[in-house]
């Protein structure tokens, strides 16, 4: 856990956060500053700065981080309609808290580009 990281702190209970899914591995919850109706982040518990900071030892995380965007998608109603699933990576993608998070993002028509 990287102590400033303001994810970690929701993960370990210490911030407080709307989650809608948590296990051992990954955790979701709501977005504070939502840009769709539904606007979940999708999380691994351990830190890892971003997609570039991922290890070889890591795809088992990486499938369960978009198995939860799926199933958060899913409980929210969004598998009929569609939803889009969202990752930046580094400064000049728009990354600004640097965990690894996937924005699950619907409930209303998405438009490109992003930014």
């Amino acid at each position: 856990m990287a102590n400033d990281c303001i994810f970690c702190r929701i993960v370990a209970g210490e911030l407080p956060a709307t989650i809608v899914y948590q296990d051992d591995e990954v955790t979701a919850f709501n977005d504070i500053n939502p840009q769709a109706s539904t606007h979940v982040l999708v999380i691994p518990n351990q830190h890892i700065t971003s997609l570039n900071d991922a290890e070889e030892t890591d795809p088992a995380l990486l499938g369960r981080l978009l198995q939860v965007a799926a199933k958060v998608a899913r409980d929210a109603g969004l598998a009929e309609s569609g939803y889009r699933v969202v990752t930046n990576t580094g400064p000049d993608s728009g990354q600004t808290v640097f965990h690894l998070h996937f924005h699950v993002l619907g409930g209303n028509p998405l438009r490109l580009p992003l930014g």
